[in-house]
Order: C-alpha cells, then structure tokens, then sequence
C-alpha cells in the first residue's frame, strides 16, 4: 500500500506562523533511522497529533486517540516475534460447550493447523476459541482477548501468557484479526461470528483486505452454513446485490482436514500479493508455463484494464522485501473489482500442471 504524504498538514503549519515543522523533522531525525523508509509516515503521524492538541479538541476525543495509538503500537510490538508465521484467524461461539460436536471438531482443528505449522488467532475466550487453542497448544496460539462484563475471560491454553494481547476497543481487534490473518475459518455462532463473517467478506469483496482463504466448517451433516450460503444465494445473489463470482470467497467444509487442506492448497503456489502503483501483484512459489500464461490471458482478460498479463522472474524490478525477491511474479492492471473472479485465478494458478519445471 503506497503512501502519500498529505500536503494539508503542511500547509496548515506553513498558514499558522509557527516554526513546528522544522521540529517536527528534528524530532523524526532524533527518533528513527535515518535509513528508515517511513520517515514521511512519522512526521504526518506527529503532525496529526499536533494539529489536535492546537485544535485542543474536548478530553473524550483525545482519549480515544490516545489509547488507540497505545493499543495499535502495543500489538505491532508484541507481534513482531510471529511475523514471519503464517496465521488462521478461527471464530465461532463462546458458549459452545465441551461436549458439543462441534466443540470437538474445533480442537480437532487446531491440532491440524499446528501439524501444518500455522498459529491459530482467536479471542482467546472460551467455546470455541478455547477448543482451537487446546487443540493447537501454546506455541501455536494467539489470542486478541477483549475486557466485557461476561464471558470473555482468556481460556486456559494462553491465559496469562504472552501470547495474549488485550484490546479496549472492539475496532482495533477486529482490525488486528483480519490484519494477521492469512486464512479465516468459520464456526457456527452467533450475533459476533456472523458479523465478523460479513465484515471480512465485505473487506474482501471491495478490495479493502488482501485475498485471503474464507473457509466455513461446520460438522459433518450440520446445516448452520449451508442455510446461510442458500439465504445468501437466495437473496443476495438472486436480487443482484453481490455478484455470482462472490460465492467463490468462501468455501464450505465439514472437517478439519479438509480446513486445514483448503488454506494450504491456496498457498501452493500463490504465496502472497501487493498493490504496485497502477499494477497487482501476485507473488508465487512457481513460475507459470508459457501455456499457462496464454490460458489466463484468453480466460481472465476480464480482470484487467489494459494491456494482460505480464510473468516477472523475481523483484528486483520493484523493491520488495529482501526475503521475497527470488519469488516469480504476476502482474496486471487489475480492474479493482470482482475479487471473486480473482479467487479463482489464484485457484488457477494453484493447479501443479500450469507451473514451470524449475531449471
């Protein structure tokens, strides 16, 4: 994501006849290092709270912002150690009991998910989330727990460990499960695991959060997500609200293995994606065949602008992250919709027989 300084906190000290810019960029110079690429970031950041406290806005505002800027650089810090894991953010009822099937099936899912070496995020509560982390194990748990006056307390697996971050406001952990999540699994639940099903779907489907695998596991003949997909369907799709393709961001299974088997087939090839200017960029762990190259530019013209697709051997061409230059990569104008359509090129390119003999 590019940033773009904005040129109204400048012009706002340049008006103000206060000399805070150049202390401004005298603190950022004292602060962070002078190779850093986000000392643009850093400034606006500090400007933005300047311009409240000459605004001296009233004390509940400044409160908010205050512990949000708290809250956000806690996460970031504590984070930082499980960067480089990938991560399956599970929701689903707190009041599942122990006993219940599908209680059973959500440990049965963490256990999967740790085998193939992903962290299981959840609340870090109980039901559900509990059952993921039991069956995952502390290494492979982490839990954005939240204060309320019931039922939230941390389940045993992370309880007092520091694999539990804490959050005051419910936006800044709804962001941080979609932010570290690179799979999301669905269990049956109520009013909270349906509105985080929206919310990242509607993320996903507008382009506001990186594709990313949707999965909806309920047990083995249970009818929780098959009603909601046929509502869905029925009433969504039906009166054009959502387009047809937008069922592909989801997919519906009734066991663990096939969970855990969904996320990493999405990740056989494809391993990750970034906005380049005008252009997307998929990331992948093969390069595709000249064949394969040509299918998708007959088969999926409709994703882009202008101009196809063009097949990049590595990034040294756009800067990218030193660990990730040597990955071949796809790009294209993409058109900035039908992210529906996008997920199924990403299960195209997944497909061993469109990648190239290494050589």
């Amino acid at each position: 994501m590019r940033y773009e300084p904005d040129d109204y906190l400048t012009r706002h000290f340049q008006t103000s006849g206060i000399d805070l810019a150049s202390k401004v960029d005298e603190l950022v110079a004292l602060s962070a290092p002078g190779t850093s690429q986000n000392l643009a970031l850093y400034r606006d950041m500090l400007i933005t709270v300047i311009r409240m406290a000459q605004a001296d806005r009233n004390r509940w505002d400044a409160k908010i912002m205050l512990q949000t800027l708290r809250e956000m650089e806690h996460a970031f810090s504590a984070l930082e150690r499980f960067k480089r894991r990938r991560k399956v953010t599970v929701f689903g009822s707190a009041r599942t009991p122990a006993d219940h099937p599908v209680y059973l099936l959500a440990r049965e899912l963490g256990a999967t998910l740790a085998r193939y070496d992903l962290m299981v995020v959840t609340g870090g509560g109980g039901g559900i989330m509990a059952a993921a982390h039991e069956g995952a194990g502390l290494e492979n748990s982490l839990g954005f727990n939240i204060s309320l006056p019931f039922e939230q307390g941390a389940n045993a697996t992370i309880g007092g460990s520091g694999n539990l971050l804490s959050f005051h406001f419910f936006f800044l952990r709804k962001l941080f499960f979609v932010k570290e999540a690179d799979a999301l699994v669905l269990c049956p639940g109520g009013f909270g695991t349906l509105d985080e099903a929206l919310e990242v779907l509607t993320l996903i489907q507008t382009g506001k959060s990186p594709l990313v695998p949707v999965v909806l596991l309920d047990q083995p003949g249970g009818s929780f997500w098959s009603d909601a997909l046929a509502f869905i369907q029925t009433q969504l799709e039906g009166n054009g609200y959502i387009l047809p393709n937008d069922m592909r961001l989801m997919r519906l299974v009734h066991s663990a293995q096939d969970a855990a088997d969904e996320i990493a087939r999405f990740y056989s090839n494809f391993h990750s994606s970034r906005g380049l200017k005008e252009r997307f960029v998929i990331r992948m762990n093969h390069a595709l065949t000249p064949t394969a190259l040509a299918q998708l530019h007959e088969g999926f013209a409709g994703l882009c602008r202008h101009d196809g697709f063009e097949q990049l051997p590595n990034g040294e061409a756009d800067g990218d992250e030193p660990e990730l230059l040597h990955l071949p990569r796809l790009l294209f104008a993409f058109i900035g919709r039908q992210h529906g359509r996008l997920r199924e090129l990403i299960d195209f390119i997944n497909q061993p027989e469109h990648w190239a003999q290494p050589t």
